[in-house]
């Protein structure tokens, strides 16, 4: 039984079982916190002794890509009309099935820059490729900040696209089809 003191009064109370319930949540909760911290703690002393390639292969392993993280990734990097380059990922990599997915950490069929900053790491199956997904994301905001910097609409975004992005005549319609389909916009 666990008792509490009342200073006021100047007698020990037995803690009723609601207040029984709270310390010990407080505690499970500092224990939590605690096993985490040193977890998170454990990680980063880890990578520290690793050189860049084990560092790579230890995030390629721990950082698995979901739709849900390159949404919020998108947010966090302001991408203009996100629902399109979201809906280009879904049909560059057919629902990222691919093997320029797969293999090249590529989400948006992106061939290699040559006269813009990159983050990609050379071509690959005639496509850029990356160490991470995420870096395909950054790729495609430096993209975007070079060539789509001065867009103002949608119907601007799709017109460039159509004239310099993809050969395949229907890729605008795909793109915008795909948007509709998937609910997209919602998304943002």
């Amino acid at each position: 039984m666990l008792y509490k003191y009342d200073k006021l009064n100047l007698i020990h109370e037995k803690l009723t079982f609601k207040v029984y319930w709270r310390v010990i949540c407080i505690i499970a909760t500092f224990f939590s916190l605690t096993w985490y911290i040193s977890y998170q703690h454990g990680k980063m002393n880890a990578l520290e002794g690793m050189s860049d390639i084990e560092r790579i292969v230890e995030i390629k392993e721990h950082d698995t890509f979901d739709q849900d993280k390159l949404v919020q990734m998108m947010k966090d990097l302001n991408i203009k009309y996100p629902w399109i380059p979201m809906a280009q990922s879904i049909i560059e990599t057919g629902h990222w099935k691919s093997r320029i997915f797969s293999e090249n950490h590529n989400l948006f069929g992106m061939k290699e820059a040559k006269q813009r900053v990159t983050t990609s790491s050379g071509t690959q199956y005639n496509h850029a490729y990356y160490n991470t997904w995420r870096e395909s994301v950054y790729d495609y905001a430096f993209y975007q900040t070079r060539y789509l910097g001065k867009i103002n609409s949608e119907s601007e975004y799709f017109e460039y696209l159509g004239a310099s992005y993809a050969e395949d005549p229907n890729y605008i319609k795909a793109i915008k089809q795909a948007v509709e389909k998937h609910k997209l916009k919602e998304l943002f």
